[in-house]
């Protein structure tokens, strides 16, 4: 089973779903699709150039929002086999594609691939390139082994850190998957990390845009964007997704 495409899907609560498609198309420098949806709560942000989409933004009914990731892949029935086998949970199937959760809990959809397979560039040194999945330390074994088995044909890999695991996709696909095992038990969520050139010019160009620092040191910054949803600045390589001279 092949996965053709990645996407990371930005979800918010319904209410102030206006708010972070403004600050996220700006970021991004991408223009909103039409809204999709029986509430009209999908929309694609949409890259120039020729280059394909590969960020959803997503309004939802209750809770904060966060993250997921979408696959695009040629067989959806297949890969939903392989994620039940794996110990993933159906939890709704549609015409054509599915939603899941993992073992640890966090959400992510399997969908058609639509011959995508131009990768957005760089926007002003930074890039949208990583859903976080953030597991609680009793759960974090077993994500990482359902994560990394998949994920077929990615590299599974330590990171820079004891508490993360990279799990890296083929050459060409846009979006990467960072398993970080939290300090204290509380349910999985998934957050957005973009990989930045100049750490500070890119907090600040975002602080500008609405966005609010939270905390940071050497290498990340965590900010909140206008909706509510937090995410990360990190100092990685924005071409490669790794760190300064890795890939």
């Amino acid at each position: 089973m092949t996965i053709r495409w990645t996407y990371a899907f930005i979800d918010r609560p319904a209410a102030v779903l206006g708010r972070a498609q403004e600050f996220w198309t700006a970021v991004t420098d991408t223009r909103l699709s039409a809204p999709r949806g029986d509430k009209d709560e999908f929309a694609t942000l949409l890259p120039g150039g020729g280059a394909d989409a590969c960020v959803k933004v997503q309004g939802v009914d209750s809770g904060d929002g966060g993250a997921h990731l979408d696959f695009a892949v040629d067989d959806v029935a297949e890969f939903v086999a392989d994620a039940l086998r794996l110990g993933a949970r159906t939890v709704a199937e549609h015409d054509g594609w599915a939603v899941l959760r993992s073992p640890a809990g966090q959400l992510f959809c399997a969908a058609p691939w639509q011959g995508e397979s131009v990768r957005p560039p760089v926007v002003r040194g930074s890039r949208l390139d990583q859903v976080c999945v953030d597991i609680p330390p009793s759960r974090y074994v077993a994500e990482v082994a359902f994560w990394s088995g998949l994920l077929a044909g990615w590299s599974s890999r330590p990171g820079s850190l004891p508490e993360f695991q990279v799990v890296v996709p083929p050459a060409g696909l846009p979006v990467r998957v960072l398993l970080q095992r939290l300090g204290t038990e509380r349910p999985a969520s998934a957050h957005l990390d973009l990989a930045c050139a100049d750490l500070g010019k890119t907090a600040a160009e975002h602080e500008r845009l609405g966005a609010v620092r939270l905390s940071g040191g050497s290498h990340w910054t965590v900010l909140r964007d206008p909706a509510g949803g937090t995410y990360c600045l990190t100092g990685r390589d924005p071409e490669t997704g790794g760190l300064p001279g890795k890939a």
